[in-house]
């Protein structure tokens, strides 16, 4: 079971940085290549660059509640969120519908 997991690419696990532009500030963001490659994905789900998308993000969380402890974290839950959204509609599509009898 645990070769699935340790058997990965380590390039899923490094950690990488990359500058973004927040408020006007630039700043740097570090996560795993994987999660990186999810933001990627969701953004162009979203029809927007990766830099617009997390922009856009981050204006949203401070509108609705405040700027984020945890910025990457909130990117990282994000990507989870996407991903579980994605599998949910997978399954529906995949699975049989029963009908009502």
């Amino acid at each position: 079971m645990c070769q699935l997991f340790a058997n990965q690419n380590p390039a899923n696990y490094n950690y990488v940085s990359r500058s973004v532009r927040l408020e006007g500030q630039v700043t740097s963001i570090r996560l795993e290549g994987l999660y990186w490659s999810i933001l990627d994905d969701l953004a162009q789900s979203q029809g927007s660059s990766l830099s617009g998308f997390i922009a856009k993000l981050y204006r949203e969380v401070t509108e609705l509640h405040e700027a984020p402890q945890n910025f990457t974290s909130l990117l990282r839950s994000a990507c989870l969120i996407y991903m579980d959204s994605r599998l949910a509609d997978r399954l529906s599509y995949e699975l049989p519908h029963k009908k009502a009898v």
